[in-house]
């Protein structure tokens, strides 16, 4: 008879000091191992985590989202956890749905469980930006056309953070982007090492259509550049591990 899995919840937090008492209540109370990431921060953000029962880990400065994730996977794999789940401090995503990761987990037939805001209907959804919701929408196109026949079933969210990855099989990619293009880079890794991936629905919640993203992406064109950059030059460098799928992958247009 198999043991349970190991889980750890990893969370990355930059400047959440506004949602961080609210959201890890509510994480703890499945009573996993959390992990709080916090990237540089310069409010109050990691002086409220350590009230609470989990691992801080503070970066001085900010690393980057991409970086921060490179280093969850790391430290997943050093600490023997056989899965990690991720999701973002700043109540996009709700902790209830926690139990449908672990449910996914447990069926033990996929490396990745990747959260869906479109997959369907939630009757607390609110509207993305209508900037986030194109370059999320167009990508997440490319990326099925590109990588037709990978997964199980077409992408329907490319950007979601709310995710599961199975460590040992997040160990062999060689990630290197650490920015927000990091799940641009991340799906071609996944395809090009065979990664079982599987999407499961979740809220769409958008609670601040302020936020920004820094590093000159806050133009929608600039940060739709970055990102298609990224998955293109992610296509070339795996295209002879891409060969096997029903289609050529060319990322020449």
């Amino acid at each position: 008879m198999s043991s349970e899995p190991s889980i750890l919840v990893a969370i990355p937090a930059h400047n959440e000091e506004k949602y961080i008492d609210r959201v890890l209540p509510r994480v703890l109370q499945y009573q996993l191992p959390v992990m709080v990431v916090d990237d540089g921060s310069t409010d109050s953000t990691a002086a409220r985590a350590a009230r609470w029962p989990v691992e801080l880990v503070r970066n001085p400065k900010n690393s980057g989202y991409g970086r921060v994730m490179q280093d969850i996977f790391a430290w997943s794999t050093m600490r023997g956890f056989d899965w990690v789940i991720t999701m973002d401090c700043d109540e996009q995503h709700e902790p209830a749905f926690i139990p449908e990761f672990i449910r996914a987990i447990e069926s033990n037939d996929v490396d990745v469980i990747s959260g869906s805001r479109y997959l369907r209907h939630h009757e607390n959804d609110t509207v993305a930006p209508a900037d986030r919701s194109e370059i999320n929408r167009t990508l997440t196109l490319e990326i099925n056309q590109y990588l037709n026949g990978a997964f199980e079933s077409p992408l329907t969210d490319s950007f979601c953070g709310f995710k599961a990855y199975r460590s040992a099989a997040c160990h062999a990619l060689q990630l290197t982007a650490n920015g927000y293009e990091f799940p641009m880079q991340f799906w071609v890794q996944a395809a090009a090492n065979r990664l079982r991936v599987r999407e499961i629905a979740v809220p769409k919640i958008y609670l601040d259509p302020n936020r920004t993203f820094g590093n000159g992406l806050d133009d929608p064109n600039r940060r739709l550049s970055v990102y298609r950059n990224t998955l293109l030059h992610e296509l070339e460098r795996c295209h002879g591990r891409l060969a096997y799928l029903r289609r050529s992958v060319c990322p020449r247009t």
